[in-house]
């Protein structure tokens, strides 16, 4: 789809990579862009729409979902890594808290948005994952399980909505460099080059876009059990 033109809403907006993406939807043309956070007084872009949606809380996706009814793409870019293995004493908490913003969050705007993008033709979805979505580290066990079940709904939502012509797509990338991964070590590409690689996608239609080199060796090593080792970071 053409982002020139297009309505697009984007969860996680106020920072990191979901800020650098308005910023980019703007550039490239975009007639609208909400930008959703928890508390949209620290959405502060000029251009952009404040909204209030909360993952978490579904009833702010279901009022968001009834006042914007002219999205034609969505980008489900909030998440949260907390940094834990699953023996942690607080890893069941932190476990909840990733799947719930990482997993249930994607699913439920997804659900609460897909009949409006129909109503538009089908539009695009825009899942942002990871590399941790196949692999794992002993400070990612729960992060990565989210990712995983995040994986694993972009690839179901892509076969639901086929039928109403709605675009579904897979960002993977290792580390960006936002607050999320301020506690890593590993090397981290800047925002703005990881937006670039995800909206180019989105207008040539990829059904997954693997941003990094880190990302591509993942993925090709599935078969030969890469997953069966720790990542560094």
């Amino acid at each position: 789809m053409n982002i020139q033109d297009s309505v697009v809403l984007v969860t996680g907006a106020n920072r990191g990579l979901g800020l650098a993406f308005t910023r980019a939807l703007l550039a490239r043309g975009a007639k609208k862009v909400y930008a959703a956070a928890r508390d949209p007084a620290s959405v502060t872009l000029p251009g952009v729409i404040p909204i209030e949606i909360d993952v978490t809380k579904p009833e702010t996706i279901e009022e968001a979902a009834q006042r914007l009814q002219d999205v034609t793409l969505l980008v489900n870019n909030a998440g949260v890594f907390r940094g834990q293995g699953a023996l942690a004493a607080s890893a069941l908490a932190r476990a909840r808290e990733e799947i719930e913003t990482n997993y249930l969050g994607p699913l439920a705007v997804s659900a609460a948005f897909a009949p409006v993008l129909a109503r538009h033709g089908g539009g695009a979805i825009l899942n942002i994952l990871s590399v941790l979505s196949w692999v794992s580290s002993p400070r990612s066990t729960t992060y990565s399980a989210s990712k995983a079940a995040a994986w694993a709904l972009t690839n179901g939502l892509r076969l639901e909505l086929a039928a109403q012509k709605t675009h579904v797509i897979g960002l993977h990338v290792a580390f960006v460099d936002t607050d999320l991964t301020r506690a890593i070590s590993a090397p981290k590409l800047a925002p703005d080059e990881v937006v670039r690689i995800g909206l180019d996608g989105v207008e040539a239609g990829s059904v997954e876009i693997l941003v990094d080199d880190v990302s591509r060796a993942v993925k090709g090593g599935l078969s030969s059990g890469v997953y069966l080792r720790s990542i560094s970071g």
